[in-house]
């Protein structure tokens, strides 16, 4: 059975690929923005957002791929108090990001959704929770100069499987879930609906 991965993620698709699963990538057919705008206005909070999302992804996508395992991922930021960050569109934005989550909790939700033939068929979401150390300015400046405008692509702008390890204290949950796919409860239903051998 054929399985689409829905997204451009570099990240996403290496998880795969080094697991070994067999997949195509496709551009997500849906309007994200004006997706996110209207859950937000709905009252959407952060774990809910990226399941929607990520569904939505999924769905759209789904129907220019018939019959095909259409996998759509979100992920979402929230500090503690609730706040919610979305992808920095400038490097001083992303400044800005890292000296409002310096100091502090936020929780990183991954969400993925599979369908099928445009109908939703599972759909789990996973938290990991991330405690940034206290970070100078002059820190913020030199990892920004160091890691270069590809941060933009990631919500949070820190690459934990590099020099984004350094921004933290203390880490709760899948290394996976940090980088935007659970891959263990992905496997099981992979799996289970024979995508995958069991």
């Amino acid at each position: 059975m054929r399985l689409v991965l829905a997204s451009q993620s570099a990240g996403r698709r290496k998880i795969l690929a080094n697991a070994g699963i067999v997949h195509d990538v496709m551009t997500a057919l849906c309007n994200e923005e004006a997706e996110k705008e209207q859950l937000r206005a709905g009252g959407a909070d952060a774990r809910m957002l990226a399941l929607s999302l990520a569904e939505a992804k999924a769905r759209s996508t789904s129907l220019a791929c018939p019959g095909a395992f259409v996998l759509g991922c979100d992920q979402t930021l929230a500090r503690e108090d609730g706040l919610m960050f979305d992808k920095a569109r400038s490097m001083e934005e992303q400044a800005q990001h890292l000296r409002q989550l310096s100091g502090r909790t936020h929780s990183l939700f991954a969400a993925m959704a599979i369908a099928r033939d445009g109908e939703i068929i599972w759909r789990d979401a996973e938290e990991a929770r991330m405690t940034m150390r206290p970070l100078s300015d002059t820190f913020i400046a030199d990892y920004l100069a160091a890691e270069g405008e590809s941060l933009l692509s990631g919500v949070g702008g820190y690459r934990i499987e590099g020099r984004g390890i350094q921004l933290f204290e203390k880490i709760e949950g899948s290394h996976f879930t940090i980088i935007g796919l659970p891959l263990l409860p992905l496997l099981a239903f992979l799996r289970t609906a024979g995508v995958i051998a069991g």
